[in-house]
């Protein structure tokens, strides 16, 4: 009887930790490579994509109310402005960010930022 009960217990904990790495590892699977949007940012124009990574280079300019802050991941570094509180230096995360150009002229993107919606 007690190595039934304890054969279940471990089947549930197991089941739960698998969910917990699914629902956990989601944002990364969802995660647009931040390599893609730096050498195509015209291919984003006005899109929303989600971005995974490591917060870099925290900077507030107080005089003009930016904020931005550096996103590394393994393929490259990216920078964000937010009006959200700055995340802490290597801080793991996940951000929805809107991607916009000033122009696009002959297929060349100017002006390209990268403006955080939503941090999770």
């Amino acid at each position: 009887m007690t190595d039934r009960l304890t054969g279940n217990l471990v089947r549930m904990l197991l089941a739960v930790s698998v969910m917990v790495t699914l629902l956990v590892g989601c944002n990364r699977i969802d995660a647009t490579p931040i390599n893609e949007v730096v050498t195509s940012p015209a291919n984003f124009d006005g899109k929303e994509v989600i971005l995974h990574g490591v917060a870099k280079e925290p900077t507030r300019l107080p005089l003009f109310n930016m904020k931005s802050y550096v996103l590394k991941d393994e393929s490259g570094e990216i920078t964000i402005l937010t009006e959200a509180d700055l995340p802490k230096t290597d801080e793991t995360l996940s951000v929805k960010v809107k991607v916009a150009n000033l122009a696009i002229i002959n297929g060349e993107p100017l002006g390209t930022t990268v403006t955080e919606i939503e941090r999770r």
